[in-house]
């Protein structure tokens, strides 16, 4: 199966060196392109993608409204903000607006390759420890709920899943979790979709998300 990419960034040589790393994959195509979020807002439209590379500070409109406004959309396609800064309150503002994860610019072609098919499979978060350090410095401006968790859909998590939530947030991978709870891989994956499925949510980075406004998880540690 062929991912389907599109590149969103103001600078023509970036999308360049992007497109020409993609189209020497077997499974991946660009098939679109844009400059600027407004355009890339109308090609979206008329264009079928499985993942969105989005940069962030773009003319007319962000990368962080885009990525909010493109995930708005019935089924939309999986977004990873590019970003110059490992720990960038965009890429923080850009995972609050839906996206599945981040990368930096700079990245090697090959970590950029496994980021694009771990985003596009839904089976793994970009760089979760990465995640939970943006998390854990930007999470002042996350709203204070008090430390019991108001979102609905926690209150059905059983008690197991609850527990593998709390250690997705804390970035730890599945294969992390299985060991430290003594579980199977495929057990610990299981309680992953059930979670993402009662709480609503497309993927791990919204878990994390979630986690700390809820107050599940705090920075620095447990609620």
């Amino acid at each position: 199966m062929t991912i389907r990419v599109m590149l969103v960034d103001d600078q023509v040589l970036l999308r360049t060196g992007f497109r020409m790393v993609l189209a020497a994959q077997p499974d991946m195509e660009v098939v679109a392109e844009a400059g600027d979020g407004v355009e890339a807002l109308q090609v979206l439209a008329a264009t079928a993608v499985d993942v969105v590379l989005m940069d962030v500070r773009m003319p007319k409109l962000d990368g962080v409204e885009t990525t909010r406004r493109i995930c708005l959309e019935p089924e939309p396609p999986k977004v990873l903000i590019l970003t110059t800064f490992d720990l960038d309150e965009y890429a923080f503002s850009g995972l609050k607006a839906g996206a599945s994860g981040f990368m930096l610019k700079d990245v090697p072609p090959g970590e950029l390759l496994t980021a694009i098919r771990s985003v596009h499979s839904g089976d793994a978060v970009v760089a979760p420890s990465t995640t939970r350090r943006l998390l854990d410095r930007f999470a002042p401006m996350l709203p204070s709920t008090g430390k019991e968790p108001k979102h609905k859909g926690i209150e059905r998590l059983t008690e197991r899943e609850r527990e593998v939530m709390i250690l997705v947030a804390q970035g730890l991978s599945n294969g992390e979790i299985a060991a430290g709870l003594v579980l199977s891989e495929a057990t610990v994956k299981t309680h992953v979709g059930r979670i993402l499925t009662k709480l609503g949510l497309r993927d791990r980075v919204q878990v994390v998300v979630l986690a700390y406004e809820t107050g599940l998880v705090r920075a620095g540690g447990l609620g």
